[in-house]
């Protein structure tokens, strides 16, 4: 990503040059797809001479129709082999029942308990103390052999600040992210922000500790008035930051046990959460195990969020177990995830906002609407070590450079590509990093008779962020589950690597 501006300059400072790498391919093919286009092109010549013309014309024909389901795309990027594979796994998982999920006693599950389903259900939580003395989770992922520890904060916001303040709190994060590939045994990393109802215990409890007991009979009035109707119709917004690291060791190869990496994070811990505060993200402080399986079980279940909060100001905790935090019962759908007594509908970022954007481009989509009740944007960060990023943005530019060269009147599109690759090589050569990210945004409402609503919402709120966003298709519990502060990082998840499919 690159600033353009000074703090010289009359206008606003923006940020753009975003760019997916690519690989170099003849007619909008990668190297992959030019390859299988080459060998079809020289079996065809090869079954001409063979069996004649009429067999080399119907090998030529499938070979385009091959092509075919890779050159055609959608406004979302999709070829036809992509929405026909997700067809055809979808309908492979509802014909196993995969799609379905019950627990608890009467479950599917052996063990009876309420388990996490899908992909969250190999996760094992556990907890640890880190120098400063403060308890901290980590969620285990065996398939994948990572580490995630989950930290909240408490984000300053953007009103009655400086501009000035503004743009130095993202450059302190654009820092933060680069300085992440630093990090030993770094994986992902992401940001997830929640808003959802307020059940006003907070406000009640803050109230309750704070009152003058010689306080005027008219003051105290006004303060019960307030507790009662201020939480009415009102938001609270949650920010969490996971961190996903390595379980296997880069200087002995060998995998970590849980109180090795606690023992491990224990240290770094301290000096994540500080430089955070530099970020505009406030104080910030890991989640221990309990505040963990809270956060989830009100995820899956939000009809629990009053008693959860009620909980906490009584008692202060709540008692969840990790084997308890998931729902009774859920049902994945084509375009939707039901569980419990929500319904749930994930999208996917499948183009970053094109040209120069201000700061506060998200501002409206991160912000509580009136149409849905619960809303989660997570924005999926996976930093890149300094060895890899410079080949990688050398092969960027080089196959941007064969695609603007191959035609002798290339398109604006073509040349612009190849002068964002170019900025991008020569920012990373003075030492910036370099970020793969994406984002997710979850809209989960109590019922089916709003879901159409906050689908308007959120296609709405994406255009005001200049996003292009697409439903999960076929995987909405999984996507609601990487959406979640859990660390589940998705492209090890799946059968066929994105580096194949980008090669397409």
């Amino acid at each position: 990503m690159a600033a353009a501006g000074s703090a010289q300059s009359a206008g606003p400072r923006t940020y753009g040059n975003w760019r997916r790498p690519t690989t170099s391919g003849l007619f909008g093919l990668g190297s992959l797809g030019t390859g299988i286009m080459l060998v079809g092109l020289i079996l065809t010549v090869l079954v001409t001479m063979v069996g004649g013309l009429v067999r080399g014309l119907v090998t030529f024909l499938l070979l385009v129709l091959c092509l075919a389901t890779i050159l055609v795309r959608d406004g979302h990027g999709k070829n036809l082999l992509d929405r026909g594979l997700a067809r055809v796994a979808w309908g492979a998982a509802t014909r196993k029942g995969a799609h379905l999920y019950r627990s608890g006693p009467l479950g599917f599950a052996l063990w009876g308990t309420h388990q996490l389903p899908g992909i969250a259900a190999q996760l094992r939580l556990s907890e640890h103390t880190d120098s400063y003395g403060r308890r901290f989770a980590l969620i285990y992922a065996p398939t994948t052999r990572t580490y995630t520890a989950v930290i909240a904060t408490e984000p300053d916001g953007a009103g009655l600040v400086d501009p000035e303040q503004v743009d130095v709190w993202v450059a302190d994060w654009g820092h933060w992210l680069a300085n992440l590939a630093d990090e030993p045994g770094i994986e992902a990393c992401a940001v997830t922000i929640e808003t959802a109802p307020d059940t006003g215990h907070r406000l009640r409890r803050e109230v309750e500790a704070n009152v003058d007991p010689d306080a005027p009979d008219f003051a105290r009035a006004m303060l019960r008035e307030v507790v009662d109707l201020y939480p009415a119709g009102s938001s609270v917004i949650k920010a969490y930051v996971t961190l996903t690291f390595s379980a296997v060791s880069a200087a002995t190869g060998k995998r970590r046990s849980d109180v090795e990496m606690g023992r491990d994070l224990a240290s770094r811990l301290p000096g994540l959460t500080g430089g955070l505060s530099s970020t505009g993200a406030g104080a910030a402080r890991p989640l221990s195990a309990g505040e963990v399986c809270d956060v989830v079980r009100v995820a899956y279940n939000p009809g629990i969020a009053p008693l959860i909060d009620e909980a906490h100001a009584e008692e202060g905790r709540t008692d969840f177990d990790w084997v308890d935090v998931g729902p009774v019962a859920a049902e994945a759908e084509w375009a939707g995830y039901r569980h419990d007594d929500a319904y749930s509908v994930t999208w996917s970022m499948t183009t970053a906002p094109r040209g120069n954007v201000q700061s506060a481009i998200l501002a409206r989509l991160l912000a509580p609407h009136r149409d849905v009740a619960r809303k989660r944007v997570t924005l999926l960060y996976r930093p890149i070590d300094a060895a890899k990023a410079a080949a990688i943005v050398e092969a960027d530019l080089r196959a941007a450079q064969f695609v603007a060269t191959s035609t002798t009147r290339p398109s604006a599109r073509e040349v612009l590509a190849t002068r964002s690759a170019a900025a991008t090589a020569q920012e990373e050569a003075a030492g910036a990093g370099l970020v793969n990210f994406g984002m997710l945004v979850t809209a989960t409402t109590v019922g089916e008779h709003r879901v159409a609503e906050a689908k308007a919402a959120v296609d709405n709120l994406a255009a005001t962020a200049r996003l292009r966003l697409r439903p999960v298709y076929g995987g909405q519990a999984a996507a609601f589950a990487a959406a979640l502060p859990l660390g589940l990082v998705l492209p090890k998840h799946l059968k066929v690597p994105s580096s194949l499919k980008d090669r397409l």
